[in-house]
């Protein structure tokens, strides 16, 4: 079905994302310009939203939904939900796609698309597995996601050469839910749990997780740890990825509470993430 600049408008609405930004030259008080610099501002509010230079390109809102409409259009998904956080500067929208059973728990699938205009993470969509409702989920979502571009002149052709291969992302997606249903079907060992533990926190195979040589910070951390392990596991079972949902309860959860920065939050942290997954897979 052909999208029309009325339905955008009126998804954007709903969503409270019918605004747009521009690009402003900065300058001093006694007016001396400022170069190679930039503030994005959002038309309604004024608010100043992101200083970059000005190579940034941003990717507004309704480029953002129409993206995602025409990833809906040739898979035929429709676009679930979206929204902002601190005033505009994240932006996100969620495309409905298949949902995996496993016993009495639902792993929900989405295709995500992410924006900012603050600069602290790409364009970005894909398979993901969480409903974004806060900053916490936000972060967990845009990890999970593959497709990453940066704000640059050179964007919108990348964006095309991914959009010609979108359904790769949905057998991406029933890929990873065959994964997941192994590692549910794998029993936990105490072996596994501990090495998974000491690879996440970067602890040397031969330490030990007790060692009274661990700092009062790591042994907080592992407490934290291990009590949002013990949550999933008692939601999921002692399986893989009652393992990976703990690992992931608690980079989404506690991290940030222990005084972890957004940078750590996406980027060293999610690189981890990835890493103990494919390990996981391989077990199975």
């Amino acid at each position: 079905m052909e999208i029309t600049k009325e339905d955008i408008t009126e998804k954007l609405i709903s969503t409270g994302l019918n605004w747009r930004v521009n690009s402003e030259p900065l300058q001093t008080v006694s007016g001396i310009l400022i170069p190679d610099r930039i503030a994005l501002v959002r038309e309604d509010t004024k608010k100043v939203l992101g200083i970059h230079s000005e190579s940034y390109v941003p990717y507004q809102n309704d480029e953002l939904l129409e993206l995602l409409h025409r990833i809906g259009n040739s898979t035929g998904l429709s676009v679930h939900t979206g929204g902002s956080f601190q005033n505009g500067e994240k932006v996100w929208f969620q495309l409905k796609s298949s949902d995996l059973k496993l016993g009495n728990d639902t792993i929900k699938g989405y295709i995500s698309g992410f924006n900012s205009f603050d600069g602290k993470c790409a364009l970005s969509f894909g398979n993901s597995t969480v409903t974004v409702s806060c900053m916490n989920t936000f972060w967990r979502g845009y990890r999970e996601v593959n497709n990453k571009i940066r704000h640059s002149a050179l964007m919108i052709p990348k964006i095309e050469e991914i959009l010609s291969r979108i359904d790769v992302v949905l057998k991406e997606e029933q890929t990873m839910f065959q994964e997941i249903t192994r590692m549910n079907e794998t029993r936990l060992s105490p072996e596994i749990l501990e090495l998974m533990t000491k690879r996440f926190f970067e602890i040397g195979v031969e330490d030990r997780l007790d060692s009274p040589d661990l700092s009062t910070r790591k042994s907080n951390q592992l407490w934290r740890f291990n009590y949002d392990m013990g949550i999933e596991i008692a939601q999921k079972g002692e399986n893989l990825f009652g393992l990976f949902s703990g690992i992931t309860r608690y980079s989404t959860h506690s991290m940030k509470k222990e005084g972890n920065s957004e940078s750590k939050m996406f980027g060293k942290t999610g690189n981890l993430e990835r890493k103990i997954y494919s390990e996981l897979v391989e077990m199975v």
